[in-house]
């Protein structure tokens, strides 16, 4: 099937133009209403010079914008772009220039940050609000978008290939982030078995007609999913999964904007019929089951009914998460190892509390490959390889590209540098990313090892454990856990790890904080950790 993503919703709401797509607090788009603003948008962005190719940046919270904005941009043959709604200004000026930006589509809310990127990037032709900007800093001179799109007529739809783009700037922990370039082709080959796969579809479809007809049979029989991405859209977990879900004729289920509020999500899970939700580990997990074991203590549980499946990527997810999730809801849970790069790797997927302890394995195109380039043996070592279908490279970084995306016997591989070990029986150990390994006195320590062991602590929220200089050792092991400090506690936790860890893996100092802060993707800036950890040390 060549045909990009937007020119597949196109023929789905030609199909089902009164059907639902969007479901935001106050408001229902249908499928008609979604493909009728999006082309309304596209006429504006064609007006303002952008053009096929061009840039387009995202700078939104979750709602119905952001994926208009797409859609607009797909319209076109445009390239979207996700620009974090937590940076600076001077962030975002930076991957606005980095990107070529031709435009910009912002929340009112964040305004007063557009206005230096107005300023600065020289490539920015249109500028466009959603919702109203604080009274003190209303930000640049910019239509809203309500009303761009009341004075702007539609315009007609026109089939896009598969060849067209996508962008997704991957968030590194410390430095500017990378823009993962993506056809949009690949993307949708690689989304083939978790969108298509549950309607029974073994590949993708063949034609833009049979996709338009499976799309229109998932509405027809209850089977089309309601998705909510508690993580934010310029998470590609949570953009790709929702951009699946409109594929098949779904529907996309956003909250009100601002910070996670749990019980928020819960409650729009039961009045929407949420069937999944998308999560980014323990970072977004721990609060939302906090939020159902408090319902239930205050007589006011959660209707979990409609929920059927729990889908994490970017970071850790625990097995008491699991546990819990599954005690109160009929979920599967699908827990990814995968990276903007390509994937998924593998998976750890649970239908209930029988299945902990959840053990990764991967898919058939990744493999676990040694620094000389050989496929890794049971118990050795390596770095995690996937073959199936990859982004095309790295904006304006061959190096990069040729580092991360490298051919291995005539293959073409994604190697971002995730390490793992391969078990006996053909399931993977996930070690965390290669330079966050800690170096003790020669013994190597893989931080997400020790990090499992301390998150089963009943009173740990969150925890990342890092190498802090020692002048015996080289490094130490050290970790910075979320908890409510009381005495004996750290001492609590070394106990817990020695009883399943080895010594030297043991963490000679724990530091006890309110919060870890972590981007809305679920990263950590480590530089932090090692510094609070330091201190701690001292």
């Amino acid at each position: 099937m060549d045909a990009s993503f937007g020119t597949v919703w196109e023929g789905v709401a030609a199909r089902l133009p009164d059907a639902i797509a969007l479901s935001e607090p106050g408001r229902d788009t249908t499928y008609a209403e979604f493909d009728d603003r999006a082309a309304r948008l596209a006429t504006a962005l064609e007006a303002a010079g952008v053009r096929a190719g061009d840039t387009v940046a995202c700078y939104l919270h979750n709602g119905a914008a952001y994926l208009e904005t797409v859609f607009a941009a797909f319209k076109i043959g445009a390239v979207p772009v996700n620009a974090n709604y937590r940076y600076t200004r001077e962030e975002l000026t930076a991957l606005l220039a980095d990107a070529d930006a031709a435009a910009i589509v912002f929340s009112g809310a964040l305004a007063a940050h557009v206005t230096h990127a107005a300023a600065h990037v020289p490539t920015l032709r249109l500028l466009v609000r959603d919702g109203p900007a604080p009274d003190d800093d209303p930000g640049p001179d910019a239509p809203e978008l309500e009303a761009l799109l009341a004075a702007t007529d539609p315009r007609p739809a026109t089939p896009r290939p598969g060849t067209d783009r996508l962008f997704m700037y991957t968030g590194g922990t410390t430095g500017m982030p990378k823009g993962v370039v993506w056809q949009q082709s690949d993307l949708l080959h690689s989304l083939a078995v978790p969108v298509f796969g549950p309607l029974g579809a073994a590949a993708l479809p063949d034609t833009l007609d049979d996709a338009v007809a499976l799309a229109a049979q998932a509405r027809a029989t209850g089977r089309a999913p309601v998705v909510m991405p508690v993580v934010p859209l310029m998470h590609g977990t949570g953009l790709f999964n929702t951009m699946g879900a409109l594929l098949v004729g779904g529907r996309a289920v956003t909250a009100r904007a601002g910070g996670l509020d749990p019980r928020h999500v819960w409650e729009t899970v039961a009045a929407q019929r949420v069937s999944m939700i998308i999560v980014a580990g323990n970072a977004v997990c721990r609060p939302l089951v906090d939020e159902l074991v408090a319902a239930e203590r205050a007589g006011r549980p959660h209707d979990l009914s409609s929920l059927r499946s729990v889908l994490s990527s970017g970071t850790a997810l625990g097995d008491e998460l699991k546990r819990a999730l599954h005690d109160r809801a009929g979920v599967t849970v699908t827990d990814a190892i995968a990276s903007t790069e390509g994937g998924p790797y593998a998976f750890a997927i649970t239908r209930s509390g029988a299945d902990l302890p959840s053990r990764f394995h991967p898919v058939p195109a990744t493999t676990v490959v040694t620094a000389d380039d050989r496929v890794a043996r049971p118990g050795e070592v390596g770095v995690l390889a996937y073959s199936g279908p990859l982004p095309l490279g790295y904006h304006k970084d061959g190096a990069r590209t040729a580092t991360t995306f490298r051919h291995i016997d005539g293959v073409r591989y994604a190697i971002p540098g995730d390490l793992a070990a391969l078990e006996p029986d053909g399931a993977i150990r996930f070690l965390g990313r290669g330079a966050a390994v800690i170096n003790t006195g020669g013994e190597k320590v893989h931080p997400p090892e020790v990090e499992e062991v301390l998150l089963a602590h009943p009173e740990v929220t969150d925890c990342a454990v890092v190498g802090v200089p020692d002048a015996t050792w080289g490094e130490r092991v050290a970790a910075v856990v979320a908890a409510v400090p009381r005495p004996g506690l750290a001492r609590e936790l070394q106990d817990l790890a020695r009883e399943t860890l080895a010594g030297y893996k043991i963490p000679r100092t724990v530091v006890v904080v309110d919060r870890l802060p972590r981007t809305p993707t679920g990263k950590l800036e480590l530089a932090w950790a090692r510094r609070v950890a330091a201190s701690g040390a001292a």
